[in-house]
């Protein structure tokens, strides 16, 4: 069984995309350098599971999956479908970025409030 790593992201602080990058780099631990745009969000989640990167300071071992529990998605749709339709297709990318051999998806999502 794969294990995983659950982290809460506060949907309700992001409002438009400064905000959403904000969140991520607080949440997650982006560095200082970490660019505020999608592309950069990729790249740090990509390699969520070498430490070695310096992207994050959440990280997993590898083979392991990291999990953004997304609590109220469904305002989040409401309230910044642009962001939030990012967040699913990058964190897609980021799974198929890694479909080589010996690589596995690192990247899922949990959303919740759709009830």
């Amino acid at each position: 069984m794969t294990q995983a790593t659950i982290i809460s992201i506060p949907s309700d602080r992001i409002h438009d995309w400064d905000s959403f990058h904000r969140v991520f780099q607080e949440v997650l631990g982006f560095p200082d350098f970490y660019g505020c745009n999608m592309d950069a969000w990729i790249d740090c989640m990509t390699y969520v599971d070498d430490p070695d990167a310096g992207l994050s300071s959440i990280t997993v071992a590898k083979g392991e999956v990291l999990i953004l529990r997304i609590d109220h998605a469904d305002a989040l749709q409401r309230r910044c479908p642009e962001q939030y339709r990012a967040l699913v297709e990058c964190s897609a990318f980021v799974n198929q970025r890694r479909d080589k051999p010996g690589e596995s998806p690192v990247l899922a999502l949990m959303l919740g409030g759709w009830f």
